[in-house]
């Protein structure tokens, strides 16, 4: 351990000396954000939320530095946050972690091919991005190199070829870097935006250090050489220079003055061989020395064939010239067309004469190449490097997302309020939304309901810097997220009970829960509750928008009941150890039932019997899919809780056809009638609850007139009725309110 912190010290100070100290924390904030499958499998994809993944396809670096790197420096730049991750990486898991991802030559794979199917299932956005024609055998099949390819090594080639096309086409869109690639990617998605290649941040600096390192040489020694510099790249460039050879070759041999310096991969042609003494070789180098290498020269080279291929290619080393203040005559072809202003920031030729035209002039006068570099220089530092460029791009990125909305929960375990949440997320999710469950507690699963996947993060585990357009509390405890959390467009406060008497008095958590009602941040206040739309007005000058709770009719059918058995089955329902659920009371009420004649059921998610309880059925945490199947089960629902923000029980045990006894309370009275659709006994009347029971029992034309009344409240109150409302809560218009059912009929 200590061997490798002394390494990466010297590694450091080796850095912060030939580079300067910006470039040093530059490429340390790049090494900590770049997982690829050569560095960290699980390192901050995993653990962060952001807006954008880019999951890199490509093993050369140079490509994914401008199309993966440049471009989340660019997003940055605009207030977008990023990350990265190399395809053999990517995991489901990252799905839920990111709003928009951005594929960059990326092949498809079974893994990826279901992580493109479940990124649209949550509403989130996947995106293309490629800077050649690597799509399509009907281009790569022109390349000469390929057309020398063995049979075997051209089937695998093919092969990845067309697996990017695939990848391709399942994308909503693509990023690319000319105008030719966008017309032709245009034949694959149906949507292209074209952000062109730029320099980075550290591209900039390093090429300001080598130029103020030449002028410095430059002062110390007169040097009557010119020096043309082909940067040739890969071998895919010899026909390149072929093209413009017999100029080359008269110039060297009327210029004895003139030194060709070539870097890369260039086979040097027999008819330069003469000419050895003027010609410097140079191999590959790494990105950091190219500004330094292309600085040494006066004249950067940029020929190309006028190729489709070459069309598609980008004005990268137009650029890189440009920084070090080094002139460049190209070809008048594609991107280079495209960004060159012939004769004032480089030249531009179609023939060999028009190159040897451009080469002579160049060569001949220096004032000539100073002026054309400098006005390169100063129009690529202000349009072809990230920190000024990144505006449409990040605009393009957020026109396609997807909008997003979070629900902060206080946990991921069941409870009535959690599940209206749950429900609300199925509507926004059907409605076109991206929705997230930020969970306060330690679980990171996520939750299903109603057949649906909604994806969840815990907010003690991850580190978030995504942009959310719509963030929820639920819980007075989780409107801390809002109020600390910077990224948000529009907060809101779901309240769904008077959470200050959750607590007793003397009890710290009652008055900081009663602060949230009277919050200084811009919080829109909605409400699933008539009563709480009521306190908030009344006590707090709060105004709050309502929209009704609902029921899944379709899960919560009716069953007849048989009353003429020996035994009624009564359900009681809450948990015992909140006090105002009040269970203790419903038990208080089956003492006084003769165990001969009723069977009690109990079900809690959390608190559990009390000794005294007489339980002859204890069901416990059971799942929600289950539980219209307990209420089937049962005669009688007994609820006796003083206080609810909605009480879901009683409506759940009419809809399915079963006698609801219950004290009334500020969260049901919205909809109980008694004698009509319940029967309600005063609270701590424990007779009184005892004599309606009995009465059910044995009264059968009130039990038919319980059983209509109780299904018709439940078909008004069934959720396709007032989804248009709940929708409504988070100023989303529904686009088929009509068929919705437009506002809840029963207001």
């Amino acid at each position: 351990m200590i061997q490798r912190i002394r390494l990466l010290w010297a590694k450091s100070v080796e850095t912060v000396k030939a580079y300067g100290l910006g470039v040093f924390f530059q490429k340390a904030f790049i090494y900590m954000t770049r997982c690829t499958g050569a560095q960290r499998k699980n390192g901050m994809p995993e653990k962060t939320l952001m807006d954008v993944l880019f999951i890199n396809g490509c093993y050369l670096p140079h490509p994914s530095r401008y199309r993966v790197s440049h471009q989340r420096e660019q997003l940055m730049a605009y207030n977008i946050n990023s990350n990265e991750v190399f395809y053999e990486s990517l995991t489901l898991e990252l799905v839920k972690k990111y709003r928009v991802f951005v594929f960059f030559r990326c092949p498809v794979s079974p893994l990826i091919e279901e992580f493109v199917k479940l990124a649209k299932s949550y509403n989130k956005t996947v995106l293309f991005d490629i800077d050649d024609l690597m799509i399509d055998t009907k281009y790569t099949d022109t390349i000469p190199y390929v057309q020398k390819m063995s049979a075997q090594d051209k089937a695998h080639y093919d092969d990845g070829i067309n697996r990017t096309q695939k990848l391709l086409r399942m994308c909503d869109g693509a990023i690319t870097s000319t105008e030719r690639l966008a017309e032709e990617l245009g034949h694959y998605v149906p949507d292209v935006f074209i952000n062109r290649n730029t320099a980075s941040g550290i591209m900039v600096e390093l090429s300001e250090k080598a130029y103020r390192e030449r002028l410095q040489l430059m002062k110390k020694q007169l040097d009557l050489k010119v020096k043309i510099g082909y940067f040739s790249g890969s071998i895919t460039h010899n026909a390149d220079f072929e093209m413009i050879l017999p100029v080359i070759t008269d110039l060297l041999k009327n210029h004895p003055e003139v030194e060709l310096h070539v870097v890369g991969e260039l086979d040097i042609p027999s008819e330069l061989k003469p000419y050895s003494g003027q010609i410097v070789k140079n191999k590959f180098v790494n990105w950091e020395k190219l500004p330094q290498l292309i600085a040494s020269v006066d004249i950067n080279l940029a020929p190309v064939e006028d190729t489709i291929f070459n069309e598609a290619k980008s004005e990268n080393k137009w650029v890189e010239a440009a920084l070090v203040r080094v002139p460049t005559i190209a070809s008048n072809v594609g991107a280079m067309k495209k960004m060159i202003q012939n004769g004032e920031t480089g030249i531009l030729c179609s023939t060999a004469d028009e190159w040897r035209a451009a080469l002579e002039a160049l060569v001949t006068d220096r004032d000539y190449r100073k002026r054309l570099a400098e006005n390169a220089y100063h129009y690529v530092y202000r349009h072809c490097t990230t920190v000024y460029t990144g505006l449409p791009l990040a605009k393009y990125i957020q026109s396609k997302m997807s909008p997003n909305i979070a629900f902060v929960l206080p946990s991921l375990m069941t409870s009535g309020g959690v599940l209206v949440a749950l429900k609300h997320c199925v509507m926004l999710r059907k409605a076109g939304y991206d929705v997230l469950l930020l969970n306060n507690s330690i679980e990171t699963k996520d939750l299903v309901f109603e057949d649906m996947t909604i994806p969840a993060v815990c907010t003690r585990t991850m580190n978030i810097h995504m942009t959310f357009d719509k963030c929820v509390a639920t819980l007075w405890d989780t409107l801390r997220f809002g109020a600390t959390y910077p990224n948000i467009k529009q907060r809101y406060y779901l309240v769904q009970n008077f959470e200050t008497n959750f607590y007793e008095d003397g009890n710290n958590f009652k008055m900081m829960a009663n602060a949230t009602y009277n919050s200084n941040l811009p919080l829109k206040y909605i409400t699933i509750s008539k009563w709480c739309e009521r306190w908030l007005e009344e006590d707090y000058e709060k105004t709050a928008r309502y929209a009704p709770n609902g029921l899944d009719t379709g899960r919560f059918t009716p069953v007849a009941r048989d009353f003429s058995g020996k035994k009624l089955r009564i359900l009681v329902e809450g948990n015992s150890d909140d006090y105002y659920k009040n269970v203790d009371e419903s038990f208080k009420i089956v003492e006084k039932l003769d165990p001969e004649r009723y069977e009690i059921w109990f079900m809690s998610y959390q608190g559990k019997p009390k000794d005294w309880y007489r339980v002859d059925k204890f069901l416990h945490r059971v799942p929600y899919a289950e539980v219209p199947q307990v209420y089937q089960q049962c005669h009688i629902l007994l609820k006796s809780s003083i206080l609810e923000s909605f009480s879901y029980p009683p409506l759940e045990m009419m809809a399915t056809g079963g006698v609801a006894v219950v004290a009334p309370n500020e969260g049901n009275i919205e909809y109980l009638r008694d004698g009509e659709n319940c029967l309600l006994y005063e609270q701590g009347n424990i007779d009184s609850a005892v004599e309606v029971i009995e009465r059910v029992r044995g009264d059968a034309q009130l039990r038919q007139r319980l059983y209509n009344g109780g299904l018709k409240t439940a078909q008004e109150r069934d959720w396709n009725r007032v989804e248009a409302d709940v929708l409504r809560l988070y100023d989303i218009e529904p686009e088929n309110a009509e068929g919705m059912g437009g506002s809840y009929a029963g207001q």
